[in-house]
């Protein structure tokens, strides 16, 4: 086998290594009402973690993080004034979410607690079930906030 024909055999083997080729994606859980969005409490730190969930077949997704007190934090991730772009969603930089539509940016400390102005919608401890290993979000609670994301990244195509 010619040297050039070995490299390309190589090459394809390992851009489908690294791009996770033959690795099943983890699927986004369809919530029906009577269930709920459960987030594990031990994946829960100081960084801020994305949850997506589809409720009644729209796409939704949840910010949550842990301070290291151990307040939850959570809020949904979508801009409370971009809200109607679809790019009016936060993607987690550092510590930080960044508003993909207008730049703001929030740190973690942030997250859940501000309201009414240019940042995620908060989700109050009120709105969740902390139940010690697990942080739930009930399909009633979720499919009646739905409205945040009907013209949210791809549910608006």
């Amino acid at each position: 086998m010619k040297k050039a024909a070995i490299f390309w055999i190589l090459t394809a083997f390992l851009l489908a290594a690294l791009s996770g080729c033959g690795q099943k994606a983890a699927e986004t859980p369809q919530l029906e009402e009577g269930s709920y969005l459960e987030i594990p409490s031990t994946e829960l730190n100081e960084k801020i973690q994305v949850y997506t969930v589809r409720v009644d077949g729209l796409t939704m997704e949840v910010l949550a993080a842990k301070d290291a007190d151990g307040t939850v934090r959570t809020a949904f991730n979508t801009c409370q004034v971009c809200n109607g772009s679809r790019k009016a969603y936060f993607e987690v930089n550092g510590d930080q979410v960044v508003c993909q539509n207008c730049g703001n940016r929030f740190g973690r400390k942030d997250v859940g607690v501000l309201s009414g102005g240019c940042n995620p919608y908060p989700i109050s401890a009120e709105d969740r079930q902390d139940e010690g290993d697990t942080v739930r979000l009930s399909y009633k609670f979720l499919s009646g906030s739905a409205s945040l994301f009907t013209r949210w990244k791809e549910n608006n195509q």
